[in-house]
């Protein structure tokens, strides 16, 4: 179980340092509803890990992740591959797309709407963002056949996603939790580091995929080798 939960802490790391999904939980928390609208987008985002990584577990079938004497299968090894030239290719696009010197970073058009946002769309983002949103679906599904590969008990199995969810969910739990204790006073300083996310979001997320793609790709050679 170590074993695998070592296997799930690069992905769960991938996961919480994404930075627009922390702009996300800020925008929730500058809003008019923020002591509702926060917790509401932690508990989509949560759930939103919690489906992913539970159907990738539930429906993978182990045997066809490990050989008979622990090394990994090639379909294993061909899922690894994939990953991580998705995360290279992620890299790559973000490097383009990142500001010119001197230019302001654009915030995505439907993070206008979350300021004004309903609970129901709290919960709804939090959950896309953390399970639908392709850059962090590649590593969910990373983190769900790790545990469907690791030949663990059911409740081994849910403690690792567990681990996994938690680890994950830190960057955005934290905000929710700070501002529920410090309240309006932290409003000056989630808003500074909503901008500094917001600026540097593709030079972030660049050097993220390229870590763990290059980390992906070598975990795919031992079963080609």
């Amino acid at each position: 179980m170590g074993e695998v939960i070592g296997q799930l802490l690069p992905t769960a790391v991938g996961v919480a340092l994404s930075p627009l999904p922390i702009v996300g939980v800020i925008l929730m928390l500058l809003s008019a509803k923020a002591r509702v609208n926060g917790p509401a987008f932690l508990i989509g985002w949560l759930a939103g890990l919690a489906i992913v990584v539970g159907l990738i577990v539930a429906f993978v079938d182990p045997d066809r992740l490990n050989k008979d004497g622990g090394d990994p299968t090639t379909l294993a090894g061909l899922l690894h591959l994939v990953l991580g030239i998705l995360l290279l290719l992620l890299a790559v696009k973000q490097w383009k797309n990142r500001p010119n010197k001197g230019e302001e970073a654009k915030m995505p058009s439907w993070m206008a709407k979350m300021q004004d946002a309903s609970p129901i769309f709290a919960v709804g983002m939090g959950a896309f963002l953390s399970g639908l949103n392709p850059k962090n679906l590649i590593f969910d599904i990373a983190a769900g056949a790790a545990i469907a590969a690791g030949s663990l008990t059911s409740s081994q199995q849910i403690v690792a996603a567990l681990v996994f969810m938690l680890l994950a969910s830190l960057s955005v739990g934290a905000p929710v939790i700070w501002y529920l204790i410090a309240g309006e006073s932290a409003k000056s300083r989630l808003e500074h580091l909503r901008g500094w996310l917001v600026q540097y979001n593709a030079v972030i997320l660049c050097v993220l995929f390229l870590i763990l793609g290059a980390k992906t790709i070598g975990q795919a050679l031992p079963a080609f080798f």
